[in-house]
């Protein structure tokens, strides 16, 4: 079953892609693999993918199977070669409210 999850990946100035040419080409090898290496880990779609440029901080939304092939993902991908990741469970509104009302 997909559920939606939250992967928040940090990073420090210094490793910023910005900033950092070794992290500049791994971002140029994330955008070229993406959905190839996301399709092998049960990741069925990318919602989102958000920066914060400022905070170092990017935030991607995807519908996957589970926790465990989206942390083989970050792994495989990239993502984690240089950020810190925190991947979460996400619901969304209607979903909390119904379960909040009792419908």
């Amino acid at each position: 079953m997909q559920q939606l999850f939250g992967v928040f990946a940090v990073h420090s100035p210094e490793s910023c892609p910005l900033n950092n040419k070794t992290s500049k080409d791994i971002l140029i090898q994330i955008d070229d693999k993406l959905q190839e290496i996301a399709a092998k880990h049960k990741i069925s779609k990318v919602v989102g993918f958000y920066f914060s440029v400022l905070e170092h901080q990017w935030i991607l939304i995807l519908e996957a199977e589970s926790a465990h092939e989206i942390e083989v993902f970050c792994i495989e991908v990239g993502i984690s070669s240089y950020n810190t990741v925190k991947i979460v469970p996400l619901n969304e509104f209607g979903v909390v409210m119904k379960r909040i009302k009792g419908t």
